[in-house]
């Protein structure tokens, strides 16, 4: 069986954030059944109704990088208690027009990142919203909130520790499950 295409959304936008450390970091330790690659959402214009008759190319891009992907993985930072402005961006924009949503019964993870001490939390939650209006089952358990970000995954993706590398591992493992489970039930 070919590997599952695995749609990995960062939510930052800036190079050298955290969560694209973290997002390289489970890309270097993905299993054979899973190909993941960043589909990257800073090129997207904000999202406008307006323009849906003639929508913007990077939107149509976009939208078909979703539909081709076999299940989402979210990795976001936390900004103000919830998600980063372009992450709100990137779904509202594969979620339109209505009723043609890429997103729709995506089987999806999220990993949530900060250099502070409470891994995301707020951004996880905020993020799990979305995800219920948007038809993807979110997997529940383990949930992957990583405190002190800096501390554990250098600028190329390579974990610093060994804790660290067997709770991403364990993570993906339970990851590849999940959406396995989810796409055969669709």
């Amino acid at each position: 069986m070919p590997a599952r295409k695995i749609a990995v959304i960062v939510g930052s936008l800036r190079r050298e954030a955290f969560s694209r450390r973290v997002a390289n970091a489970l890309r270097l330790l993905q299993p054979p059944s899973l190909n993941l690659e960043i589909a990257e959402i800073a090129q997207l214009p904000l999202y406008n109704q307006d323009d849906e008759n003639q929508p913007p190319l990077p939107w149509v891009e976009f939208r078909d990088r979703i539909r081709a992907s076999d299940a989402v993985l979210f990795v976001t930072p936390e900004y103000n208690r919830s998600i980063p402005g372009g992450l709100k961006n990137a779904i509202d924009v594969g979620s339109r027009p209505y009723g043609k949503s890429a997103w729709e019964g995506k089987p999806c993870g999220i990993v949530s990142c900060t250099p502070g001490g409470l891994g995301g939390m707020g951004a996880n939650f905020a993020l799990r919203q979305a995800l219920v209006f948007l038809d993807m089952p979110a997997m529940q358990q383990p949930e992957m909130y990583l405190s002190s970000v800096d501390k554990l995954v250098d600028a190329e993706g390579k974990v610093l520790n060994d804790k660290t590398r067997e709770l991403i591992e364990k993570f993906m493992h339970s990851y590849c499950t999940w959406i396995e489970r989810n796409i055969r039930a669709a």
